[in-house]
């Protein structure tokens, strides 16, 4: 008979977070049945969640700024890598100033905490996170995303980004510990389950099934990426819980090997195989290059025997995690990095100068124009662009299937898919960078055949169906840089005006200027698609 013995799954060997101490208030230790307990105030709990979701929309941790810098010091990188990379650099400085977010899909609020048996709050623990989750996007230059279902068919904006995902765990000890993110639809739509078998379990498949699974990540999700691949887990659930955390780094200091109990363990040697085939791939920068990846995070996970479940995931070029713990010394939040400048390299890379589009003439003369220019040459748009994404194009849709022409401003203008967050006092617009460009591909080739969306712009690669549309009606798709929102907002959009569905908030139809935004060729009038030139 084999004796028992528990394992603890995840055991995090150490914690090199550095942490700053918010309060000492809120906190105290009591007595109770000759017991010590850590006592925390429910306005604790509100403070917290209220400081995490604000540092986290406006700073990022200085070792992922510290991987972009090193794009730009690496000669192997393409020209395209390092402007991706420089860009996202400025978009942090200009976000480090508090008012415009990393990114303008500032996310679903997700909660991991880790609840020591001599924690007291004598209080529903979530709602007071909720409560500073709330006073946080409420004060702040943030998005509201989440939408609710009164019918199967029908939802409705909250106007307050709640509900938030909050999941808090029972632990030994007197200490209450804390994981916050903040995750996009673009990144969270990257989550990937597959329902493998022992037959993967070789060097040979793995290889095969790892090559074959990381063009399904493409570049919607902004990358470069932190990937995390899990393989196995004691259920499907288990695997893709590993993968968000695993994503955002808090299974660093796992142990590097299994042991008999199922320890949960970093794979270093496929970690590195798992980088250089992303490096491999040529997708880059989402333009092309080397850094698809910053790093790559590989976890491996005990599993039924008739099961092998593998996840797949990313945290985006918008890193947006940080760790905060509760003590009978305070409460504590990561510290995040507050000057971004000091990333930046002394001059901007050299980059072959950009051509210059006129969104203000005719659309005919806009397209011929494009039409000069191979794919993957890099434009500075200045002129109008029209602001819709998903629910405008399904009322554009319902409108043709009713009989309705097609919006005039959707043919005389390029539509950029994107939706903004608030716009700061004093300012033209809030954070406004593309949006994923594939949720708006069912409705290219209807909209093209009635002068529609000639010229789009947005992030991401897209479907054959939208090259073989581009290539039928003379349309193109351009490329914008996922991910810096914020010097979008302050160098780029110099007017916004709501022009349709208004009651759609964020997702309403806007009439914008630019000056100087930044875009690729992706797919051309010819049948070429940049991606899968690669």
């Amino acid at each position: 008979m084999t004796d028992f013995k528990y394992q603890k799954p995840f055991p995090i060997l150490k914690d090199e977070t550095e942490y700053r101490l918010l309060t000492r208030d809120f906190v105290s230790e009591v007595e109770c049945d000759g017991r010590k307990l850590l006592k925390v105030a429910p306005e604790g709990l509100e403070l917290l969640a209220r400081e995490a979701f604000t540092d986290v929309s406006f700073y990022l941790r200085a070792a992922h700024l510290e991987k972009l810098a090193n794009i730009l010091k690496d000669p192997e990188a393409t020209d395209n890598d390092r402007f991706v990379a420089h860009t996202m650099l400025l978009n942090q400085v200009v976000s480090a100033e508090g008012e415009l977010p990393t990114c303008q899909d500032t996310g679903t609020a997700i909660v991991m905490g880790k609840k020591g048996e001599n924690v007291f709050t004598g209080v529903n623990d979530a709602r007071h996170i909720s409560k500073g989750i709330f006073d946080t996007f409420k004060e702040k230059n943030l998005r509201y995303s989440q939408v609710v279902p009164f019918s199967m068919t029908e939802e409705k904006n909250t106007g307050t980004n709640l509900p938030a995902q909050i999941d808090i765990y029972a632990e030994e000890g007197d200490t209450y510990e804390f994981l916050f993110i903040t995750k996009g639809g673009g990144s969270a739509n990257k989550s990937f389950l597959y329902q493998q078998t022992k037959s993967l379990l070789t060097e040979e498949n793995l290889t095969k099934f790892v090559r074959e699974k990381i063009n399904d990540l493409g570049t919607s999700a902004c990358p470069p990426y932190h990937l995390a691949l899990v393989i196995g887990g004691t259920s499907a659930e288990a695997t893709l819980a590993a993968v968000k955390k695993a994503s955002a780094g808090y299974f660093d200091h796992l142990p590097t090997e299994g042991n008999e109990g199922g320890q949960a363990f970093r794979d270093l040697e496929w970690e590195e195989k798992v980088t250089q085939i992303c490096r491999e791939s040529g997708i880059g920068a989402q333009f092309g290059g080397k850094y698809f990846v910053h790093d790559v995070r590989v976890i491996r996970l005990p599993r039924h025997a008739a099961s092998c479940p593998v996840g797949l995931g990313v945290s985006c070029s918008a890193d947006r995690n940080i760790k905060a713990k509760i003590t009978a010394d305070g409460i504590f939040l990561e510290e995040l990095e507050k000057n971004p400048a000091r990333f930046l390299p002394k001059e901007a890379p050299y980059l072959q100068p950009a051509v210059d589009i006129n969104l203000d003439q005719p659309m005919q003369d806009i397209l011929k124009e494009l039409s000069k220019h191979p794919v993957k040459t890099r434009l500075n748009l200045n002129g109008t662009l029209i602001v819709a994404r998903d629910i405008a194009h399904a009322q554009i849709k319902k409108m043709l299937d009713e009989g309705q022409p097609i919006p005039e401003y959707f043919k005389n203008h390029p539509i950029y898919y994107a939706g903004p967050a608030k716009t700061p006092k004093g300012m033209a617009s809030g954070s406004f960078g593309p949006t994923t460009a594939g949720r708006m591909d069912p409705y290219v080739d209807e909209f093209m055949s009635h002068g529609g969306s000639m010229v789009m712009l947005a992030k991401g690669n897209r479907s054959q169906a939208v090259t073989d549309a581009c290539k039928k009606h003379g349309g193109f798709y351009l490329g914008s840089i996922g991910g810096p929102a914020a010097i979008l907002a302050k160098d780029s959009i110099k007017s916004v005006e709501v022009i349709d569905f208004e009651e759609l908030g964020m997702e309403a139809v806007r009439k914008i200027k630019v000056e100087n935004f930044p875009a690729f060729i992706i797919v051309d009038d010819k049948g070429n698609d940049f991606f899968k030139q690669l």
